[in-house]
């Protein structure tokens, strides 16, 4: 019996998909604004999402993206007034988001180690509700990162030009970190919060050294995205491995191969660009 007459490895296969094309196109925009670390601190936020679903008594997927966006909000506002740097805000987010999350999980009798399957995914948690929700954020994240891709990579490239051009960059900045927050959180069962950050930046690093222009990379970033989450959710079923960690260990094995491809492209269009040396003019009275 293959893995696909299992509903819950359809299920599972749908939402690692929904994963793989929402989380390279977020994080070409993280990754413009070199924030690549901002996705682990989301994940550790996410964390107390679970942690008060669990001492509530309700479903953590919804819960930890209601917590999630809050939180990256709050920072971004943070970071926009000038209360607090990059960096500091990040620290809250890594250290005050974990220790509350696990702290609300044992309060809750559940204890550390269920949270587990939400650090480092599992195929088997996700539900019919959970996938409707990965949709919905999924579809979401696609129109906003494609549909305002110049006004975003406007904000990312640089904040003061884009402002004086009349753009609301508050707003584009926000919109940002919600998409980001959004796609951290809905990721916990098949790529897990631990590790959804790999996914939104290393196909977008990969993207980089094959393509070049920004909506290449973001496309093809997409097209990683989507088939190392293909490929990890089945390997994953087959090798009886955590799903998140399969993903990315395909995503980084992409990387790695990308490197000389991407050395090899580039000599190759310099030799395109750069003149043949017999058809360099010569200097008087040289032959």
């Amino acid at each position: 019996m293959g893995p696909f007459a299992l509903d819950f490895m359809v299920r599972a296969l749908i939402a690692g998909l929904l994963t793989g094309l929402m989380a390279p196109a977020v994080g070409t925009y993280i990754v413009q604004r070199r924030l690549s670390l901002l996705g682990d601190g989301l994940g550790h936020v996410a964390v107390a999402g679970v942690g008060l679903a669990l001492i509530t008594g309700q479903s953590p997927v919804p819960v930890a993206v209601v917590v999630c966006i809050v939180g990256a909000v709050l920072i971004e506002l943070l970071r926009q007034s000038g209360r607090a740097s990059g960096d500091v805000g990040l620290a809250i987010l890594f250290y005050g988001g974990l220790a509350a999350g696990v702290l609300m999980a044992g309060i809750a009798g559940a204890g550390s180690g269920s949270l587990t399957q939400f650090l480092f995914g599992s195929l088997t948690s996700v539900n019919s509700t959970d996938l409707v929700i990965v949709a919905v954020v999924a579809v979401f994240v696609l129109i906003v990162s494609i549909g305002l891709s110049p006004e975003l990579f406007a904000v990312c490239a640089d904040e003061d030009f884009a402002r004086t051009q009349g753009l609301p960059t508050r707003l584009l900045s926000l919109l940002i970190v919600v998409q980001a927050a959004a796609t951290v959180a809905v990721s916990m069962r098949t790529v897990g919060l631990m590790l959804v950050s790999a996914l939104m930046v290393i196909p977008v690093a990969t993207a980089n050294n094959l393509v070049t222009g920004f909506r290449r990379t973001i496309f093809f970033s997409m097209v990683i995205g989507l088939v190392v989450a293909f490929l990890g959710v089945v390997g994953s079923y087959y090798l009886d491995t955590a799903s998140g960690a399969t993903i990315v260990v395909l995503a980084i094995v992409v990387f790695v191969v990308s490197l000389p491809i991407g050395r090899l492209i580039g000599r190759r269009m310099r030799r395109t660009i750069l003149p043949d040396d017999e058809n360099v003019p010569q200097p008087a009275g040289e032959h």
